[in-house]
Order: C-alpha cells, then structure tokens, then sequence
C-alpha cells in the first residue's frame, strides 16, 4: 500500500464523510518552493490554487518563514488580554491599509469567524436582524455565516436566528437579467434590491455582505461599478455595506488593493482571511469606530491574531507591499487572461473565462447551451494534475475551474500554467 492510499483510508476512517480530498487517486504534499509544490514521490507541480487562495506569496517565502521561525522562538501564543508589539503592529498596518476611517481592527483565525463578528457588529449597530446578501453567495461554514450564504450545494442548514433575504448579484451568467450589457444589469439589480427592500424589509435593514468577486461561486465577477450603485440605494436606508475580501484582498485583482475599489466605494466594514498570512490562520474584520463600538461587553479571541500568525502577517504585507505585487498581479493577471480567452475560444464546452488579476476561472457547460458540465470539470482538474498542475473546482453546479496563481508568479510560469491547461483542455476533448 503506498503511502497515499494509507493516508486516504486513515482520512476517512477518521475525518467526517463531509470532507473529501480532490482526485480520484490523492495526492500528499510534502514541502512546497515558490510556485511549486512537491508530493511524497519527488512529483512536482505548479500550484495555481494555494491552498484555496491562501498561500499567496510562494510555498516557504524566505522573508516569511524568517519572521515565522524569529517569533517561534520567542513566544507563540499571548491572546488579546496580553498586548503584543507583534499583534499590534499587523492591525495598525491593515487598518491602514483598508481605505476605511477612522478604523479599528478585530483579529481572528478565520474568514468565517470574521464574517460572524462582522454580522454581529451589524446587528447591534443598527439594531435588527435583518441582511441582505447575494444569490450565489459564500460566507463560511457556521451558523451565521450559513444563513448569509445563497450556496446549496455549500450549505448545510436552513436553521438561523437571522431574516436573510437574497439580491441578485454577479452571477450574470445565469440571471434572469443574463442578455443585459453591464450598466442595464447594474440597473436592473439596483431596481430589484429597491423592490425587495419595499416589499419584504420590516424597519430597518442591518446590512447588505458581498463579496467584490465571488470565490465557491465560481469567480463571478460583476461588471465595474456594480457596488457602487447598490450601496447608494443602501445609504439612502442607512444600511451598512460589508465588504467580504477574503478572496479578493492583497492585491489579488490586479487593478486594486480590495476587490471593493473597483466600484467607487468604501464599505463601513470588511472582513479578510485566506493570503493575508500566507498559510497561517490570520483573519479578521475593519470597522469604523463607532460601529466596532456597537458592543458595549467585554469580548476577546483566544487565538484571533496570536504573535505567530501575526508575524506571517507582517511580512507577507511588507513583502507584497515592497515588491510591488498588487502590479505584477494586473500584468501577469492580464497575460493569463489573455491565454485563457484563446483556450475557451477553440472549445465550444467553455462558456465564459471571468474574473480579475491573478484571479481566474473558466465555467464549463454543454456545447451549444449553458446547461452545466461538471464532468467536464472533474476531468479538467484530474487531466491538469496529470499534467503537473494544480487548480481548483467550484460554482454552484461544481463546473467551474478556478486558478489562482502566486502574487509573485513569474511570465515563466504563467506560460507554463497555459500549457498545462490546453493540455488538459485537449485530452478532455
């Protein structure tokens, strides 16, 4: 028995049925390089996925796992009752970044704790229970963040203590509102949200959570300005806009620092996770001030930004802040986008490549319908493995590849990457 069947059948006799590694056959990693990732038989592989999006500035960056090994050595864990210079400094540099004012930063270990902490602020702020998310929508894996999620394959209960109510979003691909250009589906949205604020809102509404490009949904990506329109009708109410950039932060589009910049606006709150630590648990949420003090009680994470995760934070802000990585993500973003128009215009079972920076994927349907193929998919992503790359799978009908590259990744290795996937594409053919 090899090592990965070992490990698989450990996995299952041990992990819950709801979890499930990718390929048919698994692959174990053992130690990653840069772009590259490498498993227990020497194989190598470009990773275009990172971990879900998460290991953002190469597998073992130098001045990453300096700052990681320094802070080891020191002390690991204090928790927000103790200060910590290290955990400080990271909420200073994010807050700063974040383009709200006058803000303040809570740190957690997850996305999903993060987006929780941002409903609760919501809430208390404004007093109601009421949100509007997006169709098509994720937000995480627990209770509060599954009722803001418009995901059905993703969710796992219809129980919450919240009254949700979902507005079109990005996911123009299969909206009713699908053969509009961009301004008239902005419109069209806008009106919609306005109905549904009229006819189904009682009182006052907390706030509407978006993600700028929806990740598990696909990579959907509205058109510029979307946001922008919706939350001038939400001012008007006096509702909150939260910004999810769990996926789109760091740079990661490209054209922008956040995924909410490309739309004219500033949200009262956002929420990030996944790059920001390159692989340790950092999280967390930016609130102006007067909304974080919306609780009154005292409240603390046990693990929400400790001297360890804090630390990967710190440099892999300063490494994606010096090095310039948000402009090599709008160029290579752009020469990867372009390779994969040229693919999906040889094959009539890609229906559209959408998204942003080093933030792309390709939806796969039937030839000649939008009827979705999620077999062609699952063949995509074993036939990449097979030649040597990594990619992700999702959407709501798990037809969609999605890619996320390295912010560092090299013209090398985006080219190399094409040729993986037009390798893939043609052996699915």
């Amino acid at each position: 028995m090899t090592l990965a069947n070992e490990l698989h059948e450990r996995y299952r006799n041990v992990l819950p049925p709801f979890l499930s590694p990718y390929y048919a056959e698994p692959i174990v990693l053992d130690h990653g390089e840069g772009s590259y990732v490498f498993d227990d038989q020497g194989n190598k592989y470009l990773d275009f996925f990172g971990g879900v999006l998460t290991t953002m500035v190469g597998h073992n960056n130098p001045a990453v796992t300096q700052a990681v090994q320094q802070q080891a050595a020191k002390v690991m864990h204090t928790s927000t009752l103790y200060l910590n210079e290290t955990m400080i400094e990271c909420a200073e540099r994010i807050a700063r970044l974040s383009g709200i004012p006058d803000a303040r930063v809570f740190l957690t270990p997850s996305g999903t704790e993060a987006n929780e902490t941002a409903l609760l602020l919501a809430t208390a702020y404004r007093k109601s229970n009421q949100i509007l998310a997006m169709r098509n929508s994720y937000h995480g894996r627990s209770f509060g963040a599954q009722a803001i999620t418009s995901h059905s394959s993703w969710l796992s209960t219809s129980f919450a203590g919240l009254k949700v109510t979902f507005v079109q979003g990005p996911y123009q691909m299969r909206s009713p509102f699908k053969d509009l250009d961009g301004d008239e589906y902005t419109d069209a949205c806008v009106e919609d949200l306005n109905q549904l604020l009229t006819m189904t809102s009682a009182g006052d509404v907390a706030a509407l959570i978006a993600e700028p490009i929806q990740g598990v949904g696909g990579f959907a990506t509205p058109p510029t300005g979307f946001f922008g329109s919706m939350k001038k009708e939400l001012d008007n109410r006096g509702i909150l806009f939260i910004s999810d950039e769990v996926q789109t932060g760091w740079g990661r589009t490209g054209d922008h620092f956040w995924g909410y910049q490309a739309h004219d606006i500033v949200p009262d709150m956002l929420t990030f996770a996944k790059g920001v630590g390159n692989g340790l648990a950092l999280a967390g949420i930016v609130a102006r001030a007067d909304i974080m003090e919306a609780i009154e009680v005292v409240n603390f994470s046990t693990f929400g930004g400790t001297p360890l995760a804090a630390a990967a934070g710190n440099a892999t802000i300063d490494f994606v802040v010096a090095n310039d990585l948000q402009g090599n993500a709008k160029a290579m973003g752009d020469r990867f986008r372009a390779g994969l128009d040229q693919i999906a215009e040889r094959t009539p079972w890609i229906a559209e490549v959408r998204g942003a920076g080093l933030m792309q994927a390709f939806e796969t349907v039937e030839p000649g319908s939008i009827e979705p193929s999620p077999a062609r998919a699952t063949a995509v992503l074993e036939e990449a493995r097979s030649a040597s790359l990594l990619v992700g799978k999702g959407g709501l009908y798990g037809n969609v590849i999605r890619m996320a590259p390295m912010l560092n990744v090299t013209s090398e290795e985006i080219d190399e990457g094409l040729a993986a996937i037009e390798k893939a594409v043609a052996a699915v053919d």
